[in-house]
């Protein structure tokens, strides 16, 4: 991706004397980073909050996925800005329809357990296919207790079970997750399916 450089200027007074202080804007490869880890919104806050018109800027102007998500996240839970939930989810929206895995996972996420919306567990595993599709570990996890739990169609259990079984982790309590779900998605599935799933992986 691209990176995107640009400086906000922090001016402290020291007496008649004025100090720039430069805080780096986040390229999208950061960013990413950051998102994917949660840590975006801390980002913010550590950065006392000088980079919101940049942000902004990028977001509205520039549509850029990544500050696309940050910007909606922002807004939607009043993170150095006044609160505007509908607008930030809108912005959300926007980058998910984009491809951002991460904002469709927490779109899927928020819509399957009733944040800032109403649940909805259809949409939720619709968001949630599409950012497992595109490789979001979070999103595998997330869609796979929802096809456990009786929702989504039976159809799309064999790319929940590939997905799965495909996903790679150092986290052992993760992983250990995964091999549960995939037992339990193998209670649902045909054995031809399961087969299927598995050889798919191995060609």
């Amino acid at each position: 991706m691209t990176s995107l450089l640009a400086l906000g200027c922090l001016w402290s007074s020291h007496g008649a004397a004025q100090e720039i202080k430069a805080v780096q804007l986040y390229s999208q490869d950061e960013l990413i980073r950051l998102i994917n880890r949660n840590e975006h919104l801390d980002r913010v806050v550590m950065d006392r909050c000088q980079l919101v018109q940049d942000i902004e800027a990028r977001a509205e102007v520039l549509n850029v996925p990544a500050y696309q998500f940050l910007w909606g996240d922002m807004l939607a839970w009043g993170v150095c800005v006044d609160a505007e939930p509908e607008r930030g989810v809108d912005m959300m929206k926007v980058a998910a329809e984009q491809g951002l895995p991460a904002a469709l996972e927490q779109l899927g996420r928020y819509y399957a357990k009733g944040i800032l919306v109403q649940s909805d567990k259809q949409r939720a595993v619709i968001y949630l296919r599409e950012a497992s599709a595109l490789g979001n570990l979070k999103a595998k996890l997330q869609l796979a207790e929802l096809f456990i739990a009786g929702h989504g169609s039976p159809y799309d259990y064999e790319d929940a079970y590939r997905w799965l079984y495909n996903a790679v982790t150092d986290d052992k309590q993760v992983h250990q997750q995964i091999a549960g779900y995939l037992a339990e998605l193998e209670k649902l599935m045909h054995p031809k399916a399961v087969r299927n799933a598995r050889k798919e992986l191995d060609s």
